[in-house]
């Protein structure tokens, strides 16, 4: 038998940088109440939430993307012709096929790398984390751009109470590179398909084949509704503030790092309730810099933690060589928790 050649890669791989891309339009509650039966009071105490931003026709999961790309590239000091592999994860770029990542990666510049898309909800970035450190310690890239983007705007029911306030547009951005110190610790993820149901799209794309719609839902004006995600809020929460904290421990175990050892919490930006409950449990030190950026970006998915990690960066709330615990989690449900140094 011909023995075949080991792979050969970098001993560990870090995140060289970040960059991150807001729509111009900012949207504040009095808006999604236009639509809803409900207050800023209301729903500020459920969430946290006091503005979002949507995308405007022009700014397309490929324009955003390759805008968060440019600065995250810039951000590193990495050539676009540099990049190995482009790893993009949306549930909102619309065209099953082909992978948004190839339209990307050619309009960045960088030349032929490898180019798809995951779909892993709001846990995405971790999984296109993950996946990119695998590539690089493997050796079948030496850089991998790896972007969280959302137009989820387009998917939300703004007649539904229990989401219409949720959900925001954007896209985060970073580049993994070769490193000779472990710098993204081991990946705590999985799934919990048995609760698939709690975070949902209401129609599947194919019940909107030219034929009948009547059995499909009417919005208020008795046209056919666009698929929007739905959500059952209480399990949820219940999930994620119980059982991601617990994901977040072990992740923190698997690095070998203590609680009062790290500098900066980067949670999925989901609900503000969620992200306090979950310092609460982890017991994390008052000197750790936590994420709080759904206040004013709302939940954008698996856009939610790069952009996250941009603005604390940008802000001096962190800085270069921190060290982070980063988790996301939502449909799937899906999961995914680790902990890195800071670009």
């Amino acid at each position: 038998m011909a023995k075949i050649k080991p792979s050969k890669g970098a001993p560990y791989a870090r995140i060289m940088g970040v960059g991150g891309y807001r729509p111009t339009r900012v949207v504040p509650n009095e808006v999604i109440l236009e639509r809803i039966d409900s207050s800023d009071e209301w729903i500020r105490s459920r969430s946290g939430i006091a503005t979002r931003h949507w995308a405007s026709p022009e700014e397309t999961v490929t324009v955003m993307s390759v805008e968060a790309a440019g600065k995250a590239l810039a951000d590193a000091g990495v050539a676009p012709e540099q990049i190995g592999a482009v790893i993009v994860s949306t549930v909102s770029h619309f065209k099953q096929t082909p992978a948004v990542a190839t339209e990307i990666a050619d309009k960045i510049g960088a030349g032929k790398p490898a180019a798809f898309d995951i779909s892993a909800g709001c846990a995405g970035f971790g999984y296109g984390l993950t996946l990119a450190k695998g590539m690089i310690v493997e050796g079948s890239a030496e850089h991998v751009l790896v972007i969280g983007v959302e137009r989820l705007s387009d998917l939300t029911d703004l007649e539904d109470r229990a989401t219409a306030f949720l959900f925001g547009d954007g896209a985060g951005a970073v580049v993994v590179g070769p490193s000779d110190e472990p710098h993204i610790g081991p990946t705590v993820w999985g799934s919990e398909g048995d609760k698939s149901e709690t975070i949902k799209q209401t129609v599947p794309w194919n019940e909107f084949r030219l034929g009948d719609l009547s059995h499909l839902p009417l919005d208020e004006r008795g046209e056919v509704k666009f698929p929007a995600i739905t959500q059952e809020g209480q399990a949820v929460f219940r999930w994620a503030v119980f059982e991601m904290a617990k994901v977040a421990q072990q992740a923190l175990d698997a690095a070998g790092i203590a609680a009062a050892d790290l500098d900066v919490f980067i949670p999925h930006q989901a609900n503000m309730r969620i992200i306090d409950s979950m310092v609460k449990t982890l017991k994390l030190p008052e000197h750790v810099t936590v994420a709080r950026d759904v206040e004013t970006t709302g939940n954008t998915s698996a856009a939610s933690i790069p952009l996250a990690m941009e603005r604390l960066l940008a802000t001096g709330q962190a800085k270069s060589g921190d060290t982070a615990l980063v988790i996301g989690f939502g449909a799937g449900l899906v999961y995914a928790a680790t902990v890195v140094t800071l670009p």
